[in-house]
């Protein structure tokens, strides 16, 4: 499993030297890696349907117990499938679709990365892992939204959907940390013995929260689902791919991989109950008020996605299976109308609905594709759509819980998304064709080859539902739940679950040929865009950077003195609160050596030096003075039996008078630049910092001393490094490393002093 998800990047860093070669032609090979990947999976099918679990595991960190675990059971087989077939078709089409962009190769790099990060995501066992492959495909989708990055729009969709991904993904790595340190492991599996154990600690809420946070920003949920509509600038294949089948659906794998360990709560089950409730009907209403065919098919989505939430959100075993089964409608109906939107756009020039008319007699092919995606996201029978709708009503009606209530918002969901899946499927085809459109060319087979395909396979799963069953059923048993001798069929008999699609199929119908999307609609949803969450996020954001202008203008200011008063204020507010309530004060004095002439004198002509450093108005004496004290410090070091400590700092003082000489030459003679009053402050600050530290000292002194660590070094210094200077042998041997990279600071710091001094500006640039 690791080469099966390795694969995908080792071909995005092949197109690097090798991308020329996939820009013509030959780029539908690119559909191999994909295609190779799903008949890989695919083998899996009966052995996984069987009960069988493949584990994998490889050491990555195994001291923080973080390693490159795999399991594919019937969760993680479901997602794998979808992710590499669909990929495969995505390939396919874009092949055509992008064919002669100057950057296919680079898309290519891009999706490929896109898909080797979501199959590590959904294989992953263990959570840090899938926070990282979680990360790349927050960083590859905003390669592909960005794609088209000469406009503006496009760059802006691409941040903001960053911006709230990669604001899910930290909230991922705080629940992953706190999981794993309550749990006691990181590793997925393992974690499932501790369910009890995290259901009773007090930071499961805190968990449950940081995770729902991950999977609803991912996963477009309200109030987080703005950046979907807005990321559909991207080219058609990264719509398909990410917005159908992928990237929104790492939310619901997250849920669903996490339900047999946090689930089956009342916070859990609640939560998600009424979230994915608001978000579908919320979506579902806003598809009615768009004429754009990718603005419909993206709330149709996050309505889809709500759908999805509020069956895990039930936590039974048949709302698991109509979960598990409406993942596998959703991402063929809605790939299916992505492609033929796609199509439509390249062929037409336009995605405005209320001008498409009577494509069908230019483009037979995509207009059967479309109607017959349109009629399996109605859930009209035989497509397998009508078995997910059955399903959801009939785990719907199951709840406990104000059960009319949940089952009128899920009735007036699926009416809602009938009406827009006829809209962008049906409706293009129908009527006569405008006369602008007359010219219109027929796509060529890899282009409406690929929807048709998924568009089939909806009625074949629908006529044959014995074949999606070895796919959807281990979902539920991964789940943590048996569904004994459940079969999926067409026919139930007449009950409230057949009368209730009928009523779907038969209003959402009437309000189709009633209702025509119009530039009248949507200008009637505009006039309360002020309070969308959208809106008021951009508000929020506006009185954020205000905020950090202000913060930048207060703390941020370029002044290097404000950076360090600032800094050593925070030590002192820091290390005086921390002391103030643990310092005892209990030194015994007379333990200390008394202070000799010697010292005395030394410590003189330290204070002497600090006058003449504060209050001298030449530079050239401020450093002398500075020399003066440095030398002092040395003759400490003599006296207190540290010779090569005063050695070492005789040697650095003297480098840096040396320096200061040298820079202040260059500068005039000098200049005032502070005023009585910030030389008060800064007077302050230094004696509140000295005395902080001379507390903290004396507080060290008179705490017992550990000696283990100085005594192993002492034992070991000539023994393991031949070295009789115990110093220099830490420096150098056991702490090599350490000494090496500092070394490397310095000359990476020398290197730019040494490139300014000699960087010659032309007098434009200077200023």
């Amino acid at each position: 499993m690791l080469i099966a998800v390795l694969l995908g990047f080792v071909f995005s860093l092949l197109l690097v030297v090798a991308g020329k070669f996939f820009r013509g032609k030959p780029a539908i090979l690119s559909a191999i890696i994909p295609l190779s990947l799903f008949v890989y999976f695919s083998g899996f099918i009966n052995e996984v349907s069987g009960g069988g679990v493949i584990r994998q595991s490889f050491k990555w960190v195994p001291s923080f117990g973080v390693n490159l675990g795999f399991t594919l059971d019937g969760l993680s087989l479901l997602f794998s499938l979808m992710i590499t077939g669909i990929g495969f078709l995505v390939f396919v089409y874009t092949s055509t679709y992008l064919k002669g962009h100057e950057y296919l190769d680079r898309f290519y790099g891009y999706l490929s990365m896109f898909m080797a990060s979501m199959l590590g995501l959904v294989l992953s066992d263990n959570m840090i892992s899938l926070f990282v492959f979680w990360e790349l495909t927050s960083i590859s989708s905003f390669f592909l939204i960005g794609f088209n990055n000469k406009s503006e729009a496009s760059r802006k969709s691409a941040i903001t959907a960053l911006a709230v991904t990669g604001l899910g993904g930290m909230s991922l790595l705080a629940g992953a940390l706190i999981l794993g340190s309550v749990g006691g492991t990181y590793t997925i599996s393992e974690l499932l013995n501790s369910n009890q154990v995290i259901a009773d600690s007090p930071y499961y809420i805190p968990i449950v929260i940081f995770m729902f946070g991950a999977a609803f920003t991912k996963s477009a949920q309200f109030p987080f689902h703005f950046w979907l509509p807005g990321s559909m600038l991207a080219p058609t294949p990264v719509s398909t791919y990410l917005h159908s089948a992928t990237m929104v659906k790492a939310g619901i794998y997250l849920l669903m991989r996490f339900t047999p360990i946090l689930g089956n709560t009342e916070f859990w089950n609640s939560t998600l109950l009424i979230v994915g409730a608001i978000t579908m009907v919320y979506a579902a209403i806003h598809a009615l008020f768009r004429k754009d065919l990718k603005g419909i098919l993206a709330y149709s989505t996050i309505s889809a996605l709500g759908i999805l939430v509020f069956l895990i959100g039930q936590g039974t075993e048949k709302a698991l299976l109509a979960a598990a089964l409406f993942i596998v409608v959703h991402a063929l109906y809605k790939a299916t109308l992505f492609l033929v939107t796609g199509i439509i756009d390249l062929q037409t020039q336009t995605r405005d609905v209320t001008v498409l008319r009577g494509l069908r007699k230019v483009m037979l092919p995509v207009a059967i594709a479309g109607f017959l995606a349109a009629i399996s996201s109605a859930g009209i029978p035989p497509t397998v759509g009508f078995l997910g709708k059955e399903l959801t009503y009939e785990s719907t009606l199951a709840l406990i819980s104000m059960p009319v209530l949940w089952i009128a918002l899920i009735l007036i969901t699926k009416i809602l998304l009938l009406y827009a899946g006829f809209v962008a499927g049906i409706s293009p085809f129908v009527g006569k064709l405008p006369e602008q459109f007359a010219n219109t060319k027929k796509p060529g087979m890899l282009l409406w080859l690929p929807p048709m395909i998924l568009a089939v396979t909806g009625i074949g799963f629908g006529i044959f539902p014995a074949l999606v069953e070895p796919i959807v059923f281990p979902v539920v048993t991964a789940m943590g739940e048996s569904l004994g001798n459940e079969h999926l069929k067409l026919w139930h008999g007449f009950n409230t679950v057949l009368w209730l699609s009928i009523a779907t199929i038969a209003i959402g119908t009437v309000l189709y040929f009633i209702l025509k999307p119009s530039q009248k609609l949507v200008e009637s949803a505009e006039r309360f865009e002020f309070l969308s969450p959208k809106a008021l996020t951009t508000v929020g954001w506006a009185y954020f950077n205000k905020v950090s202008s202000l913060w930048t203008r207060i703390f941020q200011n370029g002044y290097l003195r404000n950076y360090v008063s600032t800094i050593v204020v925070f030590l002192i507010g820091l290390a005086g609160y921390s002391l103030y309530q643990t310092a005892k004060f209990d030194l015994d004095l007379s333990t200390l050596n008394e202070i000799t002439l010697y010292e005395m004198a030394v410590v003189a002509m330290m204070f002497s030096s600090i006058f003449f450093v504060v209050f001298t108005k030449s530079r050239l004496t401020a450093v002398a003075s500075m020399g003066v004290m440095g030398l002092s410090i040395c003759l400490l070091f003599v006296f207190y039996s540290a010779p090569d400590l005063a050695m070492t700092q005789f040697s650095i003082d003297t480098l840096t008078v040396i320096l200061f000489v040298l820079v202040l030459y260059r500068l005039p003679r000098y200049l005032k630049l502070s005023d009585y009053r910030t030389r008060i402050k800064d007077g302050i600050i230094s004696l509140a910092f000295g005395s902080i530290i001379t507390v903290l000292i004396l507080e060290v002194l008179a705490s017992p001393v550990d000696k283990t660590i100085s005594k192993y070094y002492a034992e070991n210094a000539y023994v393991l490094a031949k070295g009789k200077n115990v110093v220099n042998v830490i420096l150098v041997d056991f702490r090599g490393s350490d000494t090496f990279m500092e070394i490397s600071v310095l000359a990476i710091a020398a290197i730019g002093v040494y490139a300014l001094l000699k960087l010659h500006l032309k007098e434009t640039d200077q200023h």
